[in-house]
């Protein structure tokens, strides 16, 4: 794959660039570009022949793929983008976060708010703690910090649910049928509704 980076200029530099690319190099006072950046490695510059703007390395809200072609129907994937070099005018605000809100397309627009889950507010010693309990839990150990408290409020809990569970109601007894007397034959003795026409 191939290295490549989007470069977002503003409107009166990217006419040089364009000036620049399409023209002969020796005759445009514009013929030397250069994009250098700090140690930092988010921060820079880019200098368009005598004129110095402010760059700064933005992370993209999600990855770009690139493609290219070369007889307009078939497309052949060249490399992801997941950053963007932003060049600023002078006067204009630096950004205070290494993440860009906005994609590269007007429905991405500030993306990162309205398309993405916010990330949970944790407070830092709570997850400390926690992480350092898990550790001596899985050595063998007991957590240190355990709310007693909220032990004894699941057991209570519990409690009132099994008493507010009903017992099953004992089966009703059966009532009392007397047998039916066996004669000398063996067989029980049959009522006079028993004898029925037995032919069919």
């Amino acid at each position: 794959m191939e290295e490549q980076f989007i470069l977002r200029v503003p409107p009166s530099v990217a006419e040089r660039i364009d000036r620049l690319l399409n023209e002969n190099a020796s005759s445009s006072e514009d013929n030397s570009l250069d994009l250098s950046f700090s140690e930092d490695g988010r921060s820079g510059s880019f200098v368009i022949g005598n004129d110095r703007f402010p760059a700064s390395l933005l992370d993209l809200p999600c990855v770009v793929e690139s493609y290219k072609t070369y007889d307009d129907n078939v497309l052949i994937k060249t490399s992801d983008i997941g950053q963007i070099i932003m060049i600023r005018e002078e006067g204009d605000t630096t950004p205070d976060d290494v993440e860009y809100r906005h994609g590269l397309t007007p429905p991405m627009r500030d993306a990162r708010r309205r398309r993405f889950r916010r990330e949970p507010d944790l407070n830092p010693e709570l997850v400390q703690r926690v992480e350092k309990d898990l550790v001596n839990i899985m050595a063998g150990g007991t957590a240190e910090n355990v709310d007693t408290g909220a032990a004894e409020h699941e057991d209570a809990v519990d409690n009132a649910r099994n008493t507010a569970k009903k017992i099953a109601p004992a089966p009703a007894p059966k009532p009392d049928v007397p047998e039916a007397e066996i004669n000398a034959a063996g067989e029980p003795e049959r009522s006079e509704s028993d004898d029925s026409d037995d032919s069919m």
